[in-house]
């Protein structure tokens, strides 16, 4: 299992306001940024694998709305993040 209960507890200690806060942006997109490394990795080795490739364009997705939601909201926190995750819009 590549994303255990640990591994989430930690990437939202690290990028949210504590283990438990889920609901921050930062903690949902570095989860969610985490999670789209690791199919870009497997899609790698699996080009044909277009169940996953399609996931992993919802996933996409899904983080571009919250990073919008988030530029919208607070400029400094959407910069903070961007440029600790090294992602780029």
């Amino acid at each position: 299992m590549y994303l255990s209960p640990e591994k989430k507890r930690e990437i939202f200690q690290k990028y949210g306001k504590s283990d438990n806060d889920t609901g921050s942006p930062e903690g949902q997109v570095a989860l969610f940024t985490y999670r789209i490394n690791h199919l870009t990795e497997h899609l790698k080795r699996n080009r044909k694998d277009f169940a996953t490739e399609k996931a992993l364009v919802d996933m996409v997705g899904k983080r571009r709305r919250i990073l919008g939601y988030l530029k919208d909201r607070d400029i400094e926190r959407y910069r903070a993040i961007i440029a600790e995750l090294g992602i780029r819009k």
